[in-house]
C-alpha cells in the first residue's frame, strides 16, 4: 500500500499507521479513506494528496 503526502502542509498518511484521532484502523488504504476524510495537520481534503514517490 502506498503512502500519500499532502501537497498542503507534506503530512504523509502511512496506511500501515491509519490515523487513530479520526477512527481509520491500521491497514486502511488511501484509497478507502471516507470521502470526508481530511488531512489532521492542515484540514486539507483527499484531493489535497498525491502518492509519495
Amino acid at each position: 500500500m502506498k503512502k500519500y503526502v499532502c501537497k498542503l502542509c507534506g503530512y504523509i498518511y502511512d496506511p500501515q499507521l491509519g490515523d487513530p484521532e479520526h477512527n481509520i484502523a491500521p491497514g486502511t488504504a488511501f484509497e478507502k479513506l471516507p470521502d470526508n476524510w481530511v488531512c489532521p495537520i492542515c484540514g486539507a481534503g483527499k484531493d489535497e494528496f498525491e502518492p509519495e514517490n
